[in-house]
């Protein structure tokens, strides 16, 4: 006999774990600091798009994405530097079954605010490309970059496209019937000049030829570097003019 609740009880129980693995003894306290929007129901757990949106982005340095029931929970951590801006953040996702999300900001001071999301999807990391191994990793480490015009502040929204398998390790051949080794980009570093935007240090949560949406603080004509390094220890870098208008 299932007992109404049991769910929700399960649920509290995995979070509370794994505050301790990602947090340690630090306290981690529910809030709204950080909004999540995603798809209740995902069309496609593989490719499940993630919007996190900070409410107050003077007090955050710092964004973790945790899908608690994925075989590695912590998506993403996403620290941001001088010339980062938290407001927003997007990125896509692979969701393996029923889960909640957590978004959890860190503060200038230390605090960590956690929101979250429940989410239904079924088999993202598992799911198979659609595509030959050789043809997924074609073109791997290839960059592309868009700017918005900037805002009135000078605050920049820019997307940064990777061309990246992000292979799980959990993807059968449909040829072979044999597992693609794992290959996932590790690290993303986003920088102008010597001032860094955000440095993310993600894992097989995020999904192939992974997209992320962000927003920057541009000063003067430097251009902007990405540097990424994924988990079979290639190095991928790419340079891009920044917008003439934010000058």
């Amino acid at each position: 006999m299932v007992l109404v609740g049991d769910g929700e009880a399960e649920r509290a129980a995995r979070w509370k774990e794994l505050q301790q693995q990602v947090f340690g003894d630090r306290k981690v306290e529910a809030g709204k600091l950080v909004a999540i929007d995603m798809p209740v129901r995902a069309e496609d757990a593989a490719l499940v798009p993630v919007t996190l949106t900070v409410a107050d982005k003077d007090q955050v340095k710092g964004l973790y994405l945790i899908i608690d029931d994925n075989p590695a929970p912590l998506a993403a951590h996403v620290d941001f530097g001088p010339a980062g801006d938290p407001a927003q953040l997007k990125m896509r996702v692979r969701v393996n079954t029923y889960s909640n999300v957590h978004a959890v900001a860190e503060t200038r001071d230390g605090r960590l605010v956690a929101s979250e999301i429940f989410v239904k999807a079924s088999g993202g990391c598992s799911a198979p490309m659609g595509m030959t191994e050789a043809d997924a990793l074609k073109g791997m480490g290839d960059m592309r970059m868009k700017f918005a015009d900037p805002a009135a502040d000078k605050v920049v929204q820019a997307t940064l496209m990777i061309r990246h398998p992000n292979f799980s390790g959990m993807q059968m051949n449909q040829v072979s019937r044999e597992y693609t080794p794992a290959r996932y980009l590790d690290r993303i570093s986003v920088s102008q000049g010597a001032r860094n935007v955000f440095t993310m240090e993600g894992d097989i949560s995020i999904s192939s030829n992974p997209v992320i949406g962000f927003e920057m603080r541009p000063e003067g004509a430097a251009p902007v570097k990405v540097a990424a390094t994924d988990s079979q220890g290639g190095t991928f870098d790419h340079t891009f003019p920044v917008p003439a208008a934010s000058n």
